[in-house]
């Protein structure tokens, strides 16, 4: 009886009503939407680089070393000898390994040196390989390879000349020296993107004429002769590796931590990754605070409808009261109008939640690399819409009230 009064009074109010579910469905999708975008963020950064057992790197902090060494943010406090960089390659326990050498840049895009390996090695989102969009992979001497980033904030395109300048803010450039762009990597979400890779030997055939970070004076060694030098590395900055077995990983980084001829440190990445989400997680912390605030807000707006429309509605209760309708019948109706409006609003907003998804998944995930998965909803989405109502209901308890402690009398007086 008191559910079937409820429906009947709320859609008698229609338009405002409707206007009502609409604020609280939109406050609810984006509280959600913020966790979805939340979530994805945080598998998006923790799958920026997958299936690399430990990053090697001079001793320094382990977070420092996965943002210079996998993020290109920052710089090493030193670089690992080669020597040491073939010692740790040629253990038992690797698999595989990859140098990377950084230092140099390209209008504002770190520039890497490293190995055919890292194409084939590399991982990203749970197991995904780096794929070249247009072109290939660099098969001479001065080809690079540059990131969907680079290629679209600059305009460049296969066989485009490119020239690296040395160091991350230097004028100095190593023009006698340019590059051929071999290739254009798929988008990836990753600092890959915005990276251009070359080979370790084109570190060296670059820097030829350089000693001590600045150029000899007059030195200007040709092409020809430069392919023609030994142009093994004499450091690398860091390197990725790779171990035959899960068991091994705790070994080998205990080994290369106390290695005897110079400091050098092995992280896990998930660990790294852990510790660098725990300082940048306060900012999704606000978000998510602000989110809920906006939720919090939908229904106290809800509880000023209630309360708006009580004077409108004081003969109704008063007939209510007349017919023999209890106090408690009236609080209920009250109550239960604001549990349906809720409940509604609730789910309304996980439907244009999961819709929003399908329309901005595809969009999102080519323009910032950031994959929101749609999936079946979770639990802590049905606890959210059970709130929501729980919210409701306490939110009209006020406006219930009031209307119980209305006199009759003041109902049913017609005023002049």
């Amino acid at each position: 009886m008191i559910f079937k009064l409820a429906l009947r009074s709320l859609a008698a109010r229609g338009l405002t009503v409707s206007m009502t579910i609409l604020t609280i469905a939109l406050s609810v999708a984006l509280f959600m939407g913020v966790e979805k975008v939340r979530t994805g963020a945080k598998n998006s950064f923790a799958d920026t680089i997958s299936g690399t057992d430990l990053i090697v790197g001079a001793r320094s902090g382990s977070v420092q070393l996965l943002l210079y060494s996998v993020f290109r943010i920052g710089n090493a406090t030193n670089n690992v000898s080669w020597q040491s960089y073939q010692d740790i390659a040629t253990r038992p326990e690797v698999d595989w390994v990859v140098p990377i050498s950084l230092g140099d840049s390209h209008q504002q895009f770190r520039v890497m040196g490293t190995s055919a390996a890292f194409f084939e090695h590399y991982k990203y989102r749970g197991g995904r390989s780096l794929a070249v969009q247009n072109g290939a992979v660099m098969s001479d001497l001065f080809d690079a390879v540059i990131g969907a980033d680079v290629a679209k904030a600059l305009g460049y395109d296969v066989n485009d000349p490119i020239v690296v300048a040395h160091g991350l803010a230097s004028f100095t450039e190593h023009k006698d020296q340019p590059f051929r762009i071999s290739g254009i990597l798929e988008k990836t979400g990753t600092p890959v993107d915005r990276t251009v890779i070359v080979s370790l030997e084109a570190i060296e055939a670059i820097h030829v004429d350089w000693q001590q970070g600045a150029k000899r004076p007059g030195a200007s060694t040709p092409v020809e002769v430069i392919r023609e030098m030994d142009l093994e590395p004499k450091a690398i900055t860091a390197a990725l590796v790779g171990v035959k077995s899960p068991l091994q990983v705790f070994r080998l980084q205990r080994a290369i931590n106390e290695y005897p001829k110079e400091p050098l440190l092995a992280v896990l990445p998930g660990v790294a990754l852990q510790e660098l989400w725990q300082i940048v997680g306060i900012a999704e912390s606000a978000l998510l605070g602000v989110s809920a605030m906006v939720v919090i807000t939908a229904l106290i707006g809800m509880m000023a409808t209630i309360f708006s429309g009580l004077n409108e509605r004081r003969r109704e209760m008063a007939i209510f009261r007349a017919m023999g309708a209890r106090p408690l019948t009236v609080v209920g109706m009250l109550m239960l109008e604001a549990v349906i409006l809720s409940t509604i609003g609730a789910l309304l907003g996980i439907i244009l939640l999961y819709l929003g998804l399908f329309i901005a998944q595809p969009i999102v995930d080519q323009a910032y690399g950031l994959w929101l998965p749609i999936t079946a909803p979770s639990a802590q989405e049905a606890i959210t819409l059970v709130a929501v109502a729980l919210a409701g209901a306490i939110v009209s308890m006020l406006p219930a009230l009031r209307a119980y402690r209305m006199s009759l009398a003041d109902g049913m007086m017609v005023k002049s």
